[in-house]
């Protein structure tokens, strides 16, 4: 089955000071079943790698090398349904760009695979399961 990923477990991914073992095992989820991200997550994420460059956490060519190897993993998708997508923000205190996570989860029955605290909080109540290896 594959997963929904957000953008703090990508980063860890990309950026090998931010790797744990969890992490990992999330990766060869993701390689074995698949991911399933909305579409700011290309936005996100190249965002955060561009940051990271100018911070040299990693290099240009890095960033490119990752960008390749994770595109096969993950589908997009763009059809958001915009009441639950709102109502999520709203209901949870999250960002537009978190509940979207949330949003996909949810509407496709998938876990969910986040470091982020606040998603963390709001997936069992609206009854996303979180991703576990």
């Amino acid at each position: 089955m594959p997963i929904v990923v957000d953008c703090s477990v990508a980063a860890a991914w990309a950026l090998v000071d931010e790797r744990t073992a969890w992490t990992s095992a999330a990766l060869q989820a993701a390689t074995i079943e698949g991911a399933i991200v909305p579409s700011l997550f290309w936005y996100e994420i190249r965002n955060i790698l561009v940051v990271n460059e100018r911070r040299g956490r990693i290099e240009p060519s890095q960033s490119a090398r990752f960008l390749a190897d994770v595109g096969p993993l993950t589908d997009v998708d763009v059809a958001p349904v915009e009441s639950d997508l709102l109502a999520l923000a709203r209901t949870h205190n999250l960002t537009v760009y978190d509940a979207s996570y949330l949003e996909l989860a949810s509407r496709l029955g998938l876990p969910l695979c986040t470091l982020d605290t606040q998603l963390i909080q709001a997936a069992p109540k609206v009854g996303v399961t979180l991703w576990k290896p």
